[in-house]
């Protein structure tokens, strides 16, 4: 490439550099009077006070001592001409001098013609300035940005409630001088180069500019192979193009590189900076910036022959134009330290003027004016009554969908004509009294924010509406009917309480902007308005347009869509996974210790580790088991693959891909106190590792981007395998498995566990290419436990003492949240300062929490009461959020308040002092108790570690069971940890993280579990069952029996205690009824029966029964209890045995128990409960070490998943806590491994086990059959007699006439 035009980008840019330093070395000490040589004429004002003028120079005396207006309102103003723009830096005020008239507070207006006023805004609103508090005191005001104008205007909004408006003024700055050039879009400026070709690395642009026009090109260049650089305005707004990729299409066909700026077609002055090195780019319009990185296959933007500046014009076609120019002006506009304007003015060989360019900028003389309130704004023009037809036109611009654009009564009975916007539409209607004469409906969504123009004509019983003229898809509609002029035209609304029907307002006034009102083909001067010669108004800024663009920068986070209206903006949080008003909060909790804590089972979540902060959620599984809450993250190569000709000149390389950044994953694993990732490496005669000081093989690359050549097991920085660390690998030479070489397959699996190194992005291998080598890998998901921060608390004990962390950054949005217990009467929470700024949580007393925060407007409270004290030393937690819209506080499920944010004023929060936890910075008011799990803004803060090392505050926090210990349900017990809480289920029928989660199986014919009642027995290791164990010479004085039972199958033994000579059975009789059957002192046996419903109907059933002395209760489901009381001689005996399903030992049975005992249970038992046994449980979970005998098939299973099939023919149900599955990876799997005769074995299997399937279903049918036959044969035998088969629905408890048994029925 040619060194010239490099040389030149370097020099252009150094010249730039320079040239900026010497704009700085001029605006520095700019703060000169600017008044103090004026004229008396260079003042003027809105009126007087009769014998004044509006001269009022600081510390003026002479005359009235400064200026006062004949009324003293909000529509009074004081303005200076300075003769030129200027740099205007501050501004000094005095009341009206020897008497008792100042101003209080005021804003500033400017302007460089004396029209089109813009108000001085900081923080994106009109800023208030304080004023006096005395008449002759001067109050100086240093601006936060400086202005250049030529018009600067004093609009007083307070004053001395005990006088008038008074006023002196001054303007301190300096002089400007700026370069400007006009164009009136049918223009430009063309700078050649000295070459063919201008190749840049770096490129700086600046320029200012004002327009009218939403649309129009500001510069642009291209080259011949595709390069190009392009700013042009688009409906108001800037967009850049820029490409440095020679196969990317031409701009004009291209989507912007980058938009920026919002109504720039306001005609006043924006900035434009546009900084480029290689493809980083900064584009900043104002004070806005945007950065992005621009696509392309080099760092060098290559433009041949010219730039163009105000348009594009067309090779060889003067005049002609390839896009719209900009019509407006133009000033400083340098392109790499070249002064543009600076050539052209002195007309320069590398400047060619096209059309008009003058060098000094025109004003159009146009007057705004601004509806500001939706009820009271109006503004009334005088018309030319009784015209046959009728002529108005104007322009407007809104972000309200709905409001009234024009009201006029016509002459000659001709009806009322109203123009209003509705839904974003433009209506017109001519309404009689009687009928609707005419409607026409037009455009769509003209609520956008741009300069919309409207015409309205009637002519000849003709009627037609134009909407956007100059635009080239409007059409014109037109409608026949006859109208006459009318005399008055109200415009934007109504004045209040007006009752003539010469106005009528069916919607809302309009809010926005106007200009150019013609009424009758003539043009309304809007000055002679605000002077009050002409038409009248009400809550109108005239001379202006203040329209305001709310969504930017777009305070939506997030990724949130904002959409406004002229009072405020909306957010649109659909599919961004946040929510509120602002989408600042997650939808989805930070950890699977939240859900878990929350009461969720295991299964898929997404998680956002940083909750409100920029990180998106991450979709995770949560496996929340009883000790452990595992996080496992997914990824796309979790099966075993395989691999083969692989060598170090090209070896085999896979990145893993998780679904989420990495970003999201470092926060996963830096929050957990353990991660893990198991790998596997299947060989034959394939090496891993070779030799600790040997190259390896074999590789993996881990979050860093940093290769790591240790595996599963294996510590970091020692290349081994788990084998070589416990000296167990096959060859003791190496220190791996397969690093033995062998020509028969084995591996090398282990977890790797270094956090820092994890998750593995990407493995690498290079020995598979010899004769007989392959190998086959899998990298398991990343799993990790232990949230490092829901439980991380600590224990303030003295009221001086608190923690402190940096200062909370929350400029625009905060959030805070925590969990706290406490006894203490009051304390602060949490406070940060800033200068007048603060925000502060705090208990204000034993049932209130207090949210205040002020952010300059003043100190706003939320206080939210709770019915219950707060101080009761259990948890509760604490939400609260500030925004741009609301301030919001929560207390546990206390309902929410809410207070909306003003739209004006301060909305920026800036605190600089520390941020104190349990405490404030004065050491009063300080918090007694525990503070949990605080996060802000997203941030989790590590009260631990701060605690550690702070007097008067301990980490941690004991008691969790005090306040979740209901969360263990089902007799589980609640065991404290230093990290939160477990359910111990140990005596529960139930298991599970929170001991609901049912234990059942399925019993077929025989199916027989007999629980000893021997000696203790704990069904959960290491956990003794001494205080309730159940010895054989104890007669309990409490028994709580309880399960669930799924059957379609009558008569069946469903359960079966032996107390020696004792007994308590439950069996369902032939029609279906329960029966309990207790036999007490060997002679009498009581029997309960519950015939209320058939419960063989294949729905569950839960039975409860207890005895707590001699008082018997039974319940089934949801039914009255049903009451017994043995009588005094009764004792009872301790339980022996339990069984469920079939008796297998029957000599002595009861008959009826013999019965039910000939089958015994065919179905499915659930959370089958004995005192603190559990004897389903203990059967199914630790069989080799439990008192328990299984005689038959008894399989685990769901009761729910029984109920709607046959469950005599019930599969079992297999559940996984691993969701992505786990395999015996001792040899590779098949479908990753495999050869042609593995496939063909494989076709021969299946055929196999298709006819064995055959046999085996034709041979169980007819076993069946034949077992069918024999059961109807016994049925018949064992009971001949016909049972009752009424229902009874209430308790009826009946004495029956034996010597044996007594029998109650239900």
């Amino acid at each position: 490439m040619d060194s010239v035009p490099r040389l030149t980008s370097v020099l252009t840019l150094l010249f730039s550099c320079l040239w900026h330093l010497g704009l700085a070395a001029t605006n520095y000490n700019c703060d000169d009077p600017l008044s103090s040589l004026l004229s008396p004429m260079a003042f003027s004002s809105s009126s007087d006070l009769p014998g004044s003028h509006a001269a009022a120079q600081l510390n003026r005396r002479i005359g009235t001592g400064g200026w006062s207006p004949a009324d003293s309102n909000t529509q009074q103003w004081l303005q200076m001409d300075l003769g030129n723009r200027v740099e205007i830096t501050a501004v000094a005020t005095q009341g009206r001098y020897g008497s008792s008239d100042w101003v209080t507070s005021y804003s500033l207006m400017f302007s460089d013609t004396g029209r089109n006023w813009k108000q001085y805004k900081q923080e994106d609103n009109i800023w208030k300035f304080a004023g006096n508090m005395n008449a002759d005191s001067v109050m100086h005001h240093k601006l936060l940005h400086s202005v250049r104008a030529r018009f600067i205007r004093f609009v007083p909004l307070e004053w001395n409630p005990s006088g008038k408006i008074g006023m002196r003024i001054e303007a301190y700055g300096c002089s400007y001088k700026s370069d400007v050039a006009d164009f009136d879009g049918r223009s430009s400026l063309l700078y050649r180069f000295n070459q063919k070709l201008m190749s840049t690395l770096k490129d700086v642009i600046s320029l200012r500019f004002k327009s009218m026009q939403g649309d129009g090109v500001l510069f642009h260049g291209e080259g011949q192979r595709g390069d190009h650089i392009t700013l042009e305005l688009q409906k108001g707004r800037l967009a850049l193009h820029l490409n440095l990729d020679d196969s990317k299409p031409r701009f004009s066909s291209s989507l912007p590189s980058a938009t920026l700026g919002s109504l720039l077609d306001d005609q006043h002055w924006h900035s434009v900076l546009i900084e480029r090195v290689g493809k980083q780019v900064n584009f900043t319009v104002d004070k806005y910036t945007q950065h992005f990185r621009t696509k392309g296959e080099t760092d060098a933007l290559d433009i041949d022959y010219e730039l163009s500046f105000g348009g594009i014009p067309v090779p060889g076609k003067p005049g002609t134009f390839l896009k719209k120019n900009f019509h407006g002006c133009i000033e400083n506009l340098y392109y790499n330290g070249v002064n543009i304007i600076d050539l052209a003015k002195r007309r320069k060989h590398q400047i060619y003027t096209v059309g008009n360019v003058t060098f000094s900028c025109s004003e159009p003389q146009i007057v705004p004016i601004t509806f500001i309130n939706s009820s009271s704004s109006y503004l009334l023009l005088p018309g030319t009554p009784q015209i046959d037809g009728l002529s108005v036109s104007f322009q407007f611009r809104t972000w309200n969908k709905d409001g009234l654009l024009l009201s006029t009564e016509l002459s000659e009975g001709s009806g009322t004509l109203l123009l209003s916007l509705e839904g974003g539409a433009l209506r017109l209607e001519i309404q009689k009294v009687t009928e609707r004469a005419a409607e026409i409906l037009t455009g769509s969504s003209l609520n956008d924010g741009l300069w919309h123009s409207v015409s309205i004509n009637a002519r000849r019983n003709r009627i037609t509406l134009t909407l956007d003229n100059d635009a080239a898809s409007p059409t014109q509609d037109t409608t026949r009917v006859q109208i006459f002029s009318g005399n008055r035209y109200y415009f934007g609304g109504c004045p209040d309480n007006f009752n003539d029907s010469q106005c009528f307002n069916p919607i809302n006034a309009f809010q926005g902007c106007m200009r150019l009102i013609f009424i009758d083909n003539q043009p309304k001067d809007l000055i002679s308005v605000q002077q009050g010669s002409l038409g009248n108004f009400s809550d109108l800024h005239i001379d202006l347009c203040s329209i305001k663009d709310r969504c930017l920068p777009n305070y939506c986070e997030h990724g949130g869509s904002c959409s406004q209206s002229w009072t405020t903006f909306y957010c649109n949080c659909n599919d961004t996974g946040y929510m509120g008003v602002t989408c600042h909060n997650s939808l989805y909790e930070q950890s699977c210790e939240v859900y878990r804590h929350q009461g969720n089972a295991a299964g898929f979540f997404y998680i956002d580790s940083d909750g409100s902060g920029p990180r998106a959620p991450l979709q995770v599984y949560c496996n929340i088991t009883e000790d452990k809450i595992w996080t496992s993250i997914q990824h796309n190569h979790t099966e075993l693959t395989r691999v083969r000709g692989a060598h170090p000149d090209k070896p085999y390389i896979m990145a893993i891909d998780y679904g989420g950044s990495m970003e999201q994953l470092e926060a996963v694993i830096e929050d957990s106190e353990h991660c893990e990732q198991e790998v596997a490496y299947h060989c034959r005669r394939s090496r891993l590792l070779n030799t600790p000081d040997g190259t390896p093989f074999t590789w993996w690359i881990g979050r860093s981007n940093e290769r790591h050549p240790y595996w599963g097991g294996a510590p970091p920085g020692v290349q081994q395998c788990e084998c070589g660390l416990d000296e167990s690998c096959l060859d003791i030479r190496h220190f791996c498995n397969c690093d033995a070489d062998k020509d028969e397959w084995t591996n090398d699996t282990g977890f790797l566990s270094f956090k820092d190194h994890l998750p593995v992005t990407q493995i690498v291998i290079t020995d598979t290419n010899r004769s007989n080598s392959e190998a086959a890998w899998r990298i398991g998901p990343l799993r990790c436990y232990g949230d490092r921060h829901f439980w991380n608390a600590a224990s303030f004990y003295t009221e001086a003492s608190y923690l402190h962390f940096p200062t909370l950054h929350a400029e625009f949005s905060a959030d805070i949240s925590f969990f706290f217990k406490t006894t203490a009467l009051s304390g602060v929470f949490l406070e940060n300062l800033g200068i007048k700024d603060f925000i502060r949580l705090e208990i204000s007393s034993p049932s209130e929490i207090t949210f205040a925060i002020d952010v300059g407007n003043g100190p706003i409270e939320l206080i939210v009461q709770s019915p219950s004290p707060l101080n009761d030393n259990q948890w509760h937690y604490i939400w609260a959020e500030r925004n741009l819209k609301e301030t919001t506080l929560q207390v546990d499920s206390l309902p929410k308040m809410t207070r909306e944010t003003s739209e004006e004023g301060h909305f920026r929060l800036q605190l600089n002092s520390q941020l104190f936890i349990g405490g404030t910075s004065s050491r009063q008011k300080g918090f007694l108790g525990c503070i949990r799990s605080l996060h802000l803004n997203g941030q989790k803060l590590d009260l631990e570690e701060r605690a550690k090392v702070t007097n008067g505050v301990r980490p941690g926090c004991p008691g969790h069971c005090s306040s979740y210990g209901s969360t263990c349900q089902n007799g589980g017990k609640c065991v404290e940890k230093h990290s939160g809480y477990f359910c111990d289920c140990t005596n529960s029928a139930y298991e599970g993280p929170f001991c609901r989660k049912e234990v059942s199986a399925v019993f077929e014919i025989g199916t027989s579990v007999t629980y000893m009642f021997q000696e203790p027995y704990p069904v959960t290791k290491d956990i003794s069952l001494s205080s309730s164990a159940i010895y054989i010479d104890t007669a309990p004085s409490k028994e709580n029996i309880a399960f669930s039972f799924v059957t379609s199958k009558a008569p069946s033994l469903l359960l079966y205690i032996n107390s020696s000579q004792d007994f308590l059975a439950v069996l369902l009789c032939r029609n279906g009824s329960l029966q309990v059957r207790y036999q007490i002192n060997r002679e009498e046996v009581h029997v309960f029966t519950i015939d209320v419903e058939n419960f063989a109907n294949r729905q569950m059933h839960n039975l409860k029964m207890s005895r707590e002395g001699r008082e018997f209760t039974i319940q089934m489901d949801q039914r009255p209890e049903l009451t017994y009381t043995f009588s005094p001689e009764v004792e009872f005996r301790a339980a022996r045995s339990l069984t469920l399903g079939k008796i297998t030992e029957t000599p002595g049975l009861d008959s009826e128990v013999a019965k039910a005992n000939v089958q015994g249970f065919i179905g499915c038992l659930s959370s089958v409960q004995y005192n603190h046994i559990a004897p389903l449980k203990a059967a199914l979970r630790h069989t080799t070490s439990a008192p328990v005998t299984i005689q038959g098939t008894l399989r685990e299973s769901t009761c729910g998943s029984v109920m709607d099939s046959d469950v005599s023919a019930v599969t079992t149900v297999h559940s996984s806590s691993d969701p992505f599955g786990k395999t015996d990876e001792r040899e590779p799997l098949t479908n990753a491994v495999r050869s042609d005769s593995a496939v063909i074995g494989g076709v021969i299997a299946v055929v196999i086990f298709i006819i064995f399937s055959i046999i085996g279903i034709m041979t169980r049918f007819l076993y069946q059959h034949k077992q069918s036959l024999r059961t109807n044969q016994m049925k018949e035998k064992e009971y001949p007699e016909n049972l009752d088969s009424s229902f009874r629905n209430d308790i009826d408890l009946q004495n029956t006439v034996s010597e044996c048994k007594r029998e109650y029925f239900i």
